[in-house]
């Protein structure tokens, strides 16, 4: 059977092999192209979109040569349907090419610049290579304005000084263009309503010795009297719940009840959507400001953003008065409302050490629950595990199960005292309040969690900065019930993860998180080549029982001597993280990413080990993926293999993860990867007993960063990525220390497969 197959695989080679087999006489195929610079200042994969005229897919080609030639047979049609016709090269296409990127060198400030073909033809193909000569660059020499209107030469004399206009730097016809936007979008913003992009524009002189330009402002005839004048606001009216595209919306406003707000005309229907503060909170085109787009843009991101508007639209309408030398303008917000209740229901499958399980839930919200945007969220959810696979023959069949549910009311401004009015209504500000409780039942006990939070969030400097804090996160966990037989055990360990695990305790964390990116800058119609980002985070719990508990003597337990409050041991420890990822591009389809992550925890007063929840753990599709999830480390620390889970001993305080990704394009949808990955994580205690090498220690600590490398295929839907990996041990730290270099000793127990939704970093 074997051979059969391989003769099969070889027949089909053999026959698309030849990828020229559909060329005519006389015509060649276009096999590779290449684009070359006599400078490193040009990056010639930047002109890659210039060219006109690209190669074969290389398998789709194949696939399409397997056809034959005479396409009345269905088999030959469909087959050539999934493969591409071979791309002939066209002398015209390759002229053009080669005229886009010398216009675009052109408009770099190469004016000068020449674009060269080279051809090589070889068996019916050709390769085509673009070699740039750039013949010098021009610079800037002098920059000034020559505007012989003087209200708008007034206006934009402050903002000279900001745009990326300067002498000395390359006489870039993008920059150039995406000045002129700067300097448009700051005349809109103080007031210059009918200013258009087209009125400005630059005049070069490049007669000069040593590729200098001397460039000039200047601005074209105003096309009515109002072009450059300031506009004020004059009325604002907000249409609340009014949708011109939904049925029924006449009935709705048949009759309207018109209220003014804080100098804002507000127009409601008999639906009465969103409250009067939350408009006024959310809109920030206001009566007597001058007319402004950034005030248009801010007001449009904010209702948009908010869950139950379906669409915003703003309509400005000139008051005539020609006269005088402020125009005034009239503004009417139409805020369209969208759905307010949604169910949703899922169930998924599990898979816990080989034992599989369903996990069914069912949820509700409600986006507008007193009319100004508050989202409701309930979830009930459970879980089922058949237990058939257990290495205690007592458990076996004895099947687990789980229950909980979950609520959340999240409020679109800061609940906060004393907050001044301009931070509690910020327009990107949330304060959400968490409630939750679920039960595990197992043969051995019972553990419930019951969960309280309150988060503050928001945004700033033009969504750059991401802010998330936690002003208290209230764990509560407790075991009611355990069996005799688990019970004795546990009290006879000497493995003090394993008693953290299952004890009583209380968990009151305050957290903070800031996350910075670029991704969110433009520079006029540029969006960032690199895209970076930075993460940091803290987290200290016992704070707020520690002062409670401060102002009188406060009992304690009586086996670990810790404190309690309200009878419940406090946990406390704190706990810091920071990590970077940058994408690098470098080309339409070819990235490389890297990212390096840090993570610190310490107990400190009630606690000698930190709960278990708050531990770090590596492996996994987001860490070291040659390492199933919760299985390296800390440390050299080898895991129990009797078949018994070890999860609870392979946690740590200290993380480290270092990744490279390198990502390439093969079509419009589908993705291929290659990554190293290095890492591992430590104890900052000597746990001899439980984790023996697993403390951190600075001179062996780097003989333990474990290695792992790997490809991954991804599925790129746009709105969804998809993504599968595949990791191979490299350096092991739990083996012995002259055989921790697997690289060349390739095996199953070795890998590990990861399927996961986005990105690693």
């Amino acid at each position: 059977m074997n051979k059969i197959i391989y003769f099969i695989l070889a027949i089909v080679c053999l026959w698309s092999c030849n990828s020229t087999k559909h060329i005519p006489d006389g015509s060649y195929l276009l096999k590779t192209y290449d684009i070359k610079a006599d400078t490193k200042e040009i990056d010639a994969s930047y002109f890659e979109s210039y060219i006109r005229q690209q190669p074969n897919n290389k398998i789709r080609l194949m696939i399409y040569n397997i056809a034959g030639q005479d396409t009345s047979k269905w088999l030959n049609r469909i087959i050539q349907k999934a493969g591409q016709a071979p791309i002939l090269y066209n002398p015209q296409q390759t002229k053009n090419s080669a005229t886009q990127v010398a216009r675009e060198l052109s408009n770099m400030g190469y004016l000068r610049a020449e674009v060269d073909t080279i051809l090589k033809v070889k068996d019916k193909k050709v390769s085509v290579t673009y070699n740039i000569q750039n013949k010098g660059v021009y610079t800037i020499r002098n920059y000034d304005y020559t505007i012989d209107n003087s209200t708008i030469a007034r206006s934009l004399a402050p903002a000279k000084k900001y745009t990326s206009i300067k002498p000395g730097i390359a006489f870039n016809q993008i920059d150039l263009d995406d000045s002129r936007d700067h300097l448009t979008s700051y005349l809109r913003n103080i007031g210059y309503y009918k200013f258009s992009k087209e009125l400005l524009y630059y005049k070069a002189d490049t007669t000069l010795n040593a590729h200098k330009v001397d460039l000039f402002l200047s601005l074209y005839p105003p096309r009515d009297s109002t072009t450059f004048k300031k506009f004020k606001i004059r009325n604002v009216s907000i249409l609340s719940g009014f949708d011109p595209m939904a049925k029924g919306n006449e009935k709705l406003f048949a009759e309207v009840d018109t209220v003014n707000y804080k100098g804002i005309k507000i127009i409601y229907g008999k639906n009465k959507f969103l409250r009067k503060s939350t408009l006024y909170r959310n809109n920030s085109i206001r009566p007597g400001k001058m007319y402004s787009d950034m005030a248009f843009t801010r007001t449009t991101g904010a209702f948009n953003g908010i869950g139950v508007v379906k669409q915003t639209s703003i309509q400005f309408n000139e008051v005539s008065n020609p006269n005088d030398s402020v125009q005034y303008i009239d503004a009417l917000v139409t805020i369209s409302p969208g759905n307010t209740h949604f169910f949703q229901t899922e169930i998924q499958g599990t898979n816990s050490a080989g034992d599989l399980g369903i996990a069914p839930s069912i949820s509700y919200q409600h986006q507008n629950l007193f009319n100004g945007a508050e989202i409701l969220k309930l979830k009930l959810r459970g879980a089922y595990e058949f237990i058939s696979n257990s290495s205690n023959p007592d458990m076996v069949n004895q099947n687990f199960y789980e229950f909980g549910f979950d609520a959340s009311l999240a409020f679109p401004q800061f609940l906060f005292p004393w907050l001044k009015p301009k931070w509690r209504d910020l327009p990107s500000a949330s304060t959400q309040v968490s409630l939750g409780v679920n039960n595990q039942h197992r043969q051995e006990y019972t553990r419930q969690f019951f969960n309280a939070t309150l988060t503050y969030r928001w945004t700033s400097k033009q969504n750059k900065f991401a802010h998330t804090f936690n002003l208290w996160d209230i764990n509560y966990i407790r075991m009611p019930w355990a069996s005799p037989d688990f019970t004795e055990r546990l009290n006879n360990t000497n493995n003090p993860m394993l008693k953290e695990s299952y004890k009583n305790q209380l968990i009151s964390r305050t957290t903070y998180n800031i996350t910075y990116t670029n991704a969110n800058s433009r520079t006029g119609r540029r969006t960032p080549r690199n895209i970076f980002s930075i993460r940091a985070g803290i987290d200290v719990s016992g704070l707020l029982p520690r002062l409670a508990t401060s102002f009188h003597n406060a009992s304690r337990d009586s086996i670990s001597g810790a404190k309690q409050i309200l009878g419940i041991a406090y946990a406390e420890y704190i706990k810091g993280d920071i990590s970077f990822a940058q994408t690098h591009t470098l080309n339409s389809k070819n990235k490389l990413a890297y990212h390096i992550g840090l993570g610190v925890a310490n107990p400190f007063g009630n606690s000698n080990v930190l709960p278990f929840e708050t531990r770090y753990f590596s492996g996994g599709a987001n860490s070291v993926r040659g390492w199933a999830p919760r299985a390296l480390g800390p440390g050299s620390y080898v895991a129990d293999t009797s078949g018994v889970n070890d999860f609870v001993n392979q946690v740590g305080d200290i993380k480290l993860d270092m990744n490279i990704e390198y990502r390439t394009k093969v079509s419009e949808y589908i993705e291929l990867a290659g990554f190293l990955d290095a890492g591992n994580i430590w104890t900052i205690k000597n746990y001899k007993e439980s984790q023996p090498d697993g403390q951190f220690r600075f001179n062996k600590f780097y003989k333990e960063i474990a290695l792992s490398y790997g490809a991954g295929i991804r599925f790129d839907l746009g709105f969804l990525l998809i993504r599968l990996d595949y990791g191979i041990r490299a350096y092991d730290p739990g083996r012995e220390m002259n055989d921790r270099w697997v690289i060349f000793k390739p095996a199953l127990n070795r890998t590990a497969w990861h399927f996961a939704i986005g990105y690693p970093f």
